[in-house]
This record gives structure tokens, sequence and C-alpha cells, in this order.
């Protein structure tokens, strides 16, 4: 609930600015993604190794500028999202996991849309595949590669900030409120017990992306009845 009260609350804040028909238009773009995550493992905080993720992050948004300075945006994006740690209490060991998820964002646009403003969302991402690697003293042990596993969570919930630059250009800021992995979720140890491998593994993802337009199409309107 509290997710869609701030999603609530954007559409809101969009609607209120003035009742004149916006200009609607859609924007691609190309994002290259810099991740960190907060890791907390039985109650101590442990740290992460930054994952660079260039590919295949794409998105398109859907423009509504009511102003020349403030307008509103949806869409819909596909986007490599993970995270690299060191497994606590298991020296030399590391894992390698992401989600490739589709998002559907939901932000609000102050400044000159037509050069340089910040802007602010909310993002719901479905991660629809899962890949990890684990690798002990730097050998590769295990691959896993699932599709809509249930060892993530159905529904990410995200928040953003960012500023877009003359020609295209985006600077983001992203933090997932969601944990990366699904706290229920139970597997076999091989001799009929069941266990909770993630029950006490906190993981909350961010990252630094910078995105580069890749198509603008022609601006279009539409009426109010």
């Amino acid at each position: 609930m509290k997710y869609a009260f701030v999603f609530g609350l954007l559409l809101l804040a969009a609607e209120s600015f003035g009742q004149d028909q916006p200009k609607v238009y859609t924007t691609s773009s190309g994002e290259m993604i810099f991740s960190f995550a907060s890791i907390s493992a039985n109650g101590s905080e442990e740290g992460s190794v930054m994952r660079f993720s260039p590919v295949i992050n794409i998105q398109n948004w859907v423009n509504f500028d009511k102003a020349d300075n403030f307008g509103f945006f949806t869409g819909l994006s596909v986007r490599n999202v993970g995270v690299i740690f060191d497994v606590p209490g298991q020296p030399n060991t590391r894992v390698k996991a992401r989600t490739y998820n589709v998002g559907i964002p939901f932000g609000l646009k102050l400044g000159n849309l037509q050069k340089r403003f910040f802007f602010v969302g909310y993002e719901l991402e479905l991660p629809v595949n899962y890949k990890e690697k684990i690798f002990i003293n730097e050998e590769k042990e295990e691959k896993t590669n699932i599709w809509f596993s249930n060892r993530v969570p159905t529904i990410n919930h995200s928040l953003m900030a960012g500023i877009q630059l003359p020609y295209g250009s985006t600077l983001k800021f992203k933090y997932y409120l969601t944990n990366f992995y699904n706290k229920d979720y139970s597997e076999n140890d091989g001799q009929g017990n069941s266990f909770k491998p993630y029950e006490n593994l906190d993981i909350n993802v961010f990252y630094i992306s910078l995105s580069f337009g890749l198509l603008k199409n022609t601006d279009f309107y539409y009426g109010r009845d």
C-alpha cells in the first residue's frame, strides 16, 4: 500500500499543474549502470563490490509536458540489475547475481524540458530472469539461470532521481526499496531437510547510471473531450 501511495502522489501532483493540453512524445535511451548494495547478514553490515552492467538496459519514456518547465512521464524499461558480494561466514566465496527486470516508471520533470531538467519518480519492476554464479577461491563452482525464479521477489519497488543534460544524456540515482532476495524462499539440503538460504540476508541494491538518448519521435497532441 505504501508504494501505491507514492505512485498516487506522483499522479496527483502531475494533474494539479494546469489543465492545458500536454505535449506528448516518446524518448528512448540506453543505460550504463554502476550498482552497489547495502548488505546486512544476521544483523552485521557487510560490503558489496561495484557491478558494471552496460547491457541490456533500454528504457522508453512517454512524456507529457504540461508546460515549458513541468511535465511527467511513464513508459517501459528492460534492465539488468544485480549485486556482487562475498558470502558472510564463508571465506573466499563470492556470489554474482542479477535479474533482468521489466519496469514501469512514473515520474515528474522540472526545469527547461528542452535542455536541462531534474526528475524524480517511482518504478515498479518485475524480475523475469535470475542468474547466479558462485565462485570459490576465484574459481567458478556453480551457475544458475532461471526464468521467473522464486529466489527473488515477484515485484520490486524503487525510487529514482536524476538530471537530464543537454544532447540527451542523463545522470540518475536509483534505490531499490525491495530486498533483492526472497527471504521466504526455501530449498532442500540433499538430506531431506529444507532451509531458507536468504532468511537472514538483507540486500538493497542502489545504483548510479549514465544514459544516452537513442530515439525521439515526432511530437503529437491529444485533446480532452
